[in-house]
This record gives structure tokens, sequence and C-alpha cells, in this order.
């Protein structure tokens, strides 16, 4: 008895079953979901405050939702008349059984696959999604009851973002593989989102976090608490700066991003491996790692760097100052300072802003310091200020010797090794687009003496130096140059008191070449104060002596 009462009652619902199976199938051939297609449309032109447009709707039973062909949103038409948003295909959950009953279209959740999105941000900062859903807030009291649309969850999947400035003049960037989910969107509280894309040269970014209540006149000013992550960053391929300014890096960052609506505050870490801050330079060999912190006002675009720790080794400088992200280029106004930095930790980095050392020269030691200004756009920076080296050591190069080859420094090539001893270097740094110019250079190395001048560097690393050698008094060929000196104006003539000389070739393959021209002119100099007759033709003679002295040799 029990046996039958328990077989009739497995038969039971199994019929039940299979009537709801069937029920499921029937359903989408006698409710035709289309007929509600222009209400939808309407409610969600509506909240959206953007046209809306869809294709064919399918009632898909078992998945309990709504498939939508052929989506498209409009932009808004201050920055383009193409679609904002743009998907073959989204779902939207439904609830059932107002649908069938009382045909009411009641939506809970939209899932939108392989969209294609225009994210554009004008001059001014506003942002084309800014107004997206301005009259969501009130779109339940203004609709004529027929619909009843929310927004309990929400997921975009492999979407393609495209990211930029709008105009005829402006940059974009697209990024693939853009996934976002968030539920419980709200305007009264806050709700979980997360966020992940991969960026061009297979690096990623992910943000998660809370966010809302959404601003309704402006959805950029939301509020939100997150946590940042990028990994593999190259900023060569983020399309965002001239390819010719040479700028490039792998860029790792993690940190803290939380926002008010108003004012924005980031903190973290960034971590950049080959780094290249000029078009003449190599990627660093060494990382350079930046413990940051920062305020960002969201209207203004205008941010203040007020902590900027920079790490290369054990070497630390500081970088602080504002920023402005309006336009087409972020630009800064920077200081950078940093007090006894070692310099071989630093040698790992200096190709990277165009400095090669002479090919096989290392710096074993020395420390840095230097107090810099950095302005103007990141891809075009003029960076001014003061360097200075205290006891440096350069191996694998000897300067003495490249000195002595010159006719003038006989006696100088048979000291100091195969290394460098620099007591002290110091020089104003100008370096922009154009190249670097280091004025008022002074060099004391101990086996030579003092060197000062001006050297120009080409951003493709040609040097272009006059210096100018006084031999230290207790050198073998000191009284030569003593001499030399009060024949050309006793210390006041152009050549500063010693004997000039010119620098070519590169960076990594310096040619050093005597300055005929500027002993001749001090030679002239010191026959007009001496009352001599014939100054043109004193100076033509001795520039044809030092001809011959020097031999133009290059090494």
């Amino acid at each position: 008895m029990k046996k039958s009462l328990v077989k009739k009652a497995l038969i039971i619902v199994g019929a039940v079953i299979v009537l709801l199976v069937v029920i499921a199938i029937a359903i989408p051939l006698f409710v035709d979901v289309n007929k509600y297609k222009p209400t939808l449309e309407t409610d969600l032109s509506t909240a959206l405050g953007r046209k809306v447009e869809l294709g064919n709707i399918g009632l898909s039973i078992l998945s309990g939702g709504v498939k939508v062909d052929d989506v498209s949103i409009a932009d808004d038409p201050a920055f383009s008349q193409t679609p904002f948003l743009q998907a073959k295909q989204v779902t939207a959950g439904v609830a059932l059984l107002p649908l069938i009953f009382s045909g009411r279209l009641a939506v809970s959740s939209f899932t939108v696959t392989d969209p294609q999105v225009s994210l554009l941000h004008s001059a001014s900062g506003k942002w084309n999604f800014s107004s997206l859903g301005g009259a969501s807030k009130d779109s339940h009291s203004e609709s004529s009851g027929a619909t009843n649309i929310s927004v309990e969850e929400l997921k975009i999947s492999n979407a393609t973002i495209i990211l930029g400035t709008g105009g005829a003049h402006g940059k974009t960037q697209t990024y693939q593989g853009v996934n976002i989910e968030a539920s419980g969107l709200s305007y009264t509280s806050q709700f979980p989102f997360k966020f992940s894309a991969q960026t061009p040269g297979d690096g990623t970014i992910s943000l998660e976090g809370q966010a809302g209540p959404i601003n309704a006149s402006d959805s950029a000013q939301t509020p939100l608490n997150a946590k940042l992550k990028v990994k593999s960053l190259d900023l060569a391929k983020t399309g965002f700066f001239d390819p010719s300014s040479g700028l490039a890096g792998i860029v790792d960052f993690d940190g803290d991003l939380s926002s008010d609506g108003r004012e924005m505050k980031t903190n973290g870490t960034v971590n950049v491996n080959k780094v290249k801050l000029v078009a003449g330079g190599s990627p660093s060999s060494v990382p350079v790692n930046v413990d940051y912190a920062t305020t960002y006002e969201v209207v203004s675009q205008k941010g203040t760097l007020t902590q900027g720790a920079v790490h290369i080794g054990s070497a630390l400088a500081n970088l602080t100052g504002t920023y402005d992200t309006a336009g087409t280029s972020v630009t800064v106004q920077m200081k950078l300072a940093g007090q006894g930095m070692s310099a071989s930790d630093l040698e790992g980095v200096l190709p990277a802003v165009g400095v090669a050392l002479p090919s096989g020269a290392s710096l074993k030691s020395g420390t840095l310091n230097v107090n810099l200004t950095i302005t103007g756009p990141v891809d075009r920076l003029t960076i001014v200020g003061p360097v200075n080296l205290s006891n440096g050591e350069m191996t694998g190069f000897n300067l003495t010797s490249k000195l002595g080859a010159l006719g003038s420094f006989a006696g100088l090539g048979k000291g100091g090794g195969s290394n460098t001893e620099i007591q002290t270097f110091s020089a104003d740094l100008h370096q922009d687009p154009a190249g670097t110019q280091a004025n008022n250079v002074n060099i004391v190395v101990p086996s030579i003496g003092t060197i000062t001048g001006i050297a120009n560097v080409s951003p493709s690393g040609k040097l272009d130096c006059k210096m100018n050698a006084k031999l230290a008094s207790g050198n073998m060929v000191g009284s030569m140059t003593s001499g030399l000196s009060s024949f050309m104006g006793g210390g006041k003539s152009q050549s500063g008191g010693g004997i000039p000389f010119r620098i070519e070739g590169t960076t990594s393959d310096p040619i050093f070449l005597p300055d005929i021209g500027g002993m001749a002119t001090g030679m002239a100099g010191g026959m007009l104060k001496g009352g001599a007759g014939n100054a043109t033709g004193a100076a033509g003679a001795a520039s044809s002596a030092l001809g011959g002295l020097f031999g133009k040799k290059k090494n």
C-alpha cells in the first residue's frame, strides 16, 4: 500500500515537471514580447537620457529572461554622432508571472555580451557618460505603469572600450576584454562592483570595491572606494603619448582609490621597468619605484602630488608638485630633489634620460645631489636645475689619457691607469625635447686640474662641448700651462686662463679635439694687452703653430 502511494506521488511530480517544461516551451509561441518593444525603448530612453534602439526581442523562459538583438544607445551629441554603445545581444532578466498574467514587463537585470563602448572626455573634463541616466531617478514616477525597470544586476562581458578625447583632433585607444559586474545599483546607497580590462601590449587593469550612490546629474561624479591593480601596462602602446617623444616603460601599480564625487585620493606603489623619458634615450636597466599619494579635483581635472618617494636602488629622491589632465596631454609642474644619492645605483637609469657613459665605462662610486624643476606636457618635458657629483670614480675610462693625447697636454697620457677620479662635478642642467645643455660646467679631476665650459647633447646623443682645462699647479705641465695662460691674456681671455678644447662625437664615444681658434684668439688678446702691433697677424701665426703642435688628433 505504501509503495503504491509513493509510486503515485512520483508519477504526479513527474507529470507536473513535464507540464512545466511543455509550458516553458509553448509560452514563447503565444507571448509576442516584441509588442512591448516600443514601450521598452521609450522607458529605456527616458531612464538613460539617450535614444535607445532595439532589434528583435525573444522571450527565453528557460533562462528567465528576454534576449534583445542589435541594441544601440546614442552618444551625447556634444561628443559624437556615433553610438555610445553597440551590442549584438543583450539579455534582460524579467519577472515572468507579471508578464504572463498581467502583461507587465518588469526588468531587473542586464547582461551585455561583446559590446563596443566609446568613453570620451572633453577639454573641460566632461565625459560622454556624465549625463547617462540623468532621468532614471524619476523614471518610476514618470512611467506610464506598463513597464517597471530596475537594475538589480549589471554584467558587461568581453567588451571593447574606445577611450580618449572627443572632437576632430581627439586621440583614442582601444582596450579589449573589458568586464564589468555590479549589483544593486542605487541612487541612495553604495553597491559593489568589479572592473577588469586588457591593455594594449598584454597588460591588465582591475578595479574592485564599492560605488554609489549614483550621482543623478553627473554619473562621473559618483563616489567610490576601490582597490586598483595594474600589471604590465606598456606606456608606449597606450596611445596617449606622442611616439616621437620616446616615452616608454612597463608599469605595475598597486594602490587604493577613494572619491566623494568631487575630490579623488589615490595612494600606492608604482613600479616601472625599462623606463625611457627622451627620444634619444635607451630603456633603463634598473627598475624605478615610486611610493606616492595624490589628490585630484574631478571637475577641474587638476591634481596635487603630495608624496612621491622615488627609489632607484638605494638612491632616494622626492617628487612633488601639481598636474593637469585637461586637454589632450597631461601637463605637470613638479620639483625633484635628491641628496646624497648613490651614483652607482643611478647609473642604470642614466640612459633613460639620454645619458650614455663612454663605452666600457662605469660609475664605481660617488654621491649625487639634484634640485630640478620639471614642467610641461609629460611627453615633452622641460627639466631645469643644478646637478652636483662628489667623490666619484669612473672605471674603464681615463680622462687623463684622453686629454694627454692633445699635443699641449704632453705627459698627461701616462698617468691615471684605466680609471678617472672625479673630486667634484657641477652643472646647471637644461633639458627639453631639443636636447640637453649643461651650463657652468665645473669638473675637478685631481690628476688633471679643473675643467670648465658648456656642454650640449643632441637628442641623438651627439656632443658639442666647448671646454677649458686649467691644469693643477703640481702637475708636470703646470708651469707650461701657467706660461701659456699668461701669453693668452693673463687668465682673463676667452680661454679662462687655461687651455681650451672641444668634445665632439657621442656620449658613448667622445672625441677630444684642440680648440685652435680659441687658443689663437686668446693669444691675440694677450698680445694686444702687451701692446703688440699686429694682433691679427700674431693670431694667424699662433693658429698655424698650434695646429702643428696639436696635429689635429682625434681620440
